[in-house]
């Protein structure tokens, strides 16, 4: 049994998230405000002693920078309030796309948040489905990696597809989509595309056979949306019934609600690590809400967290 009390707060960003997290818990959310200047800046302010008690923080670093700032201002709050332990619990751990250094001169971005985090006072960071799981090794204290798997799979499961399919839209999500196709017992393609830049497509073939076939596309993030849609194009030329894709987190910027409503996609499935900014008929949500409250009870409890993932 744990000796120190649970405490949870959210950030701006991840309110509702956390509110799911704190039900499924069983507790309730610890009141948090933010001082807002006129210029902008803001400060956050704990409402109850932290001393001594097991502190875990949700804030997803979606953009803009101020997510991340808030996030790293109540980490340095807790720490001088005394905190025993701060936990960073990141749903969607924002600047992962930046995980090397692919042309000259740019920033590896995820290295430096890491950095950034840990100077802040984390003492562990628990996430989802980061974009590149080398990640794990940018810090150099506790990190767990949940997987999204473990409520995408029980959804496919319910959904009684017949002659189903796995698709990676991508070399580097060959890994992801084998271990769906694995528990599925489903068949496994690749579609092979080249990017000429960020959120643009220059070329796109398919690796493996779909005629005749349901096809779900699993990634960890749609973005524009304009790869997705594509893909499930592409699919069905090559004779799929129909494309599925999910996706752990919706960033969803741009045209992306638009592109995806209008796109030959079944239907878009999604995480709550992210906040919808708006309601479309295709795109449909599943909360991981459960997920993370069983993450941070095995946390607090200092129980096993890999029993929460898909074997």
């Amino acid at each position: 049994m744990a000796h120190t009390s649970f405490m949870l707060y959210a950030g701006s960003a991840s309110s509702a998230l956390a509110e799911r997290i704190a039900e499924a818990y069983g507790t309730h959310l610890g009141e948090v405000t933010l001082q807002r200047f006129s210029d902008g800046e803001f400060q956050p302010n704990f409402h109850e002693s932290l001393r001594g008690h097991d502190v875990f923080l949700v804030q997803s670093t979606l953009p803009p920078a101020d997510n991340l700032m808030e996030l790293l201002l109540m980490m340095d709050a807790a720490r001088r309030s005394s905190a025993k332990s701060i936990t960073a619990v990141i749903p969607y751990f924002g600047y992962a796309r930046q995980d090397r250094k692919d042309k000259p001169r740019v920033s590896i971005g995820s290295k430096l948040v890491a950095n950034i985090l840990t100077s802040a006072g984390a003492n562990r960071v628990v996430t989802m489905d980061l974009h590149a799981g080398q990640i794990q090794g940018f810090f150099d204290i506790p990190l767990d990696n949940l997987d999204a798997s473990a409520v995408f799979i029980p959804y496919v499961e319910g959904q009684g597809i017949e002659n189903l399919t796995i698709a990676s839209p991508d070399m580097g999500g060959v890994a992801r989509a084998r271990m769906y196709a694995k528990h599925l017992k489903a068949d496994l393609v690749i579609v092979d595309k080249h990017r000429e830049r960020a959120n643009q497509i220059a070329s796109m073939q398919l690796i493996g056979d779909v005629r005749g076939k349901n096809v779900i596309l699993v990634d960890d993030i749609v973005d524009t949306g304009g790869s997705l849609c594509k893909a499930a194009e592409h699919i069905l030329d090559k004779g799929a019934k129909s494309v599925r894709a999910y996706a752990t987190h919706a960033v969803l910027s741009g045209e992306a609600h638009s592109r995806i409503n209008s796109s030959l996609l079944t239907e878009l499935l999604v995480t709550d690590t992210l906040p919808l900014r708006q309601e479309t008929p295709k795109i449909k949500v599943v909360s991981v809400a459960p997920l993370f409250a069983r993450a941070l009870s095995n946390i607090h409890n200092y129980e096993s967290v890999s029993s929460l993932f898909l074997n």
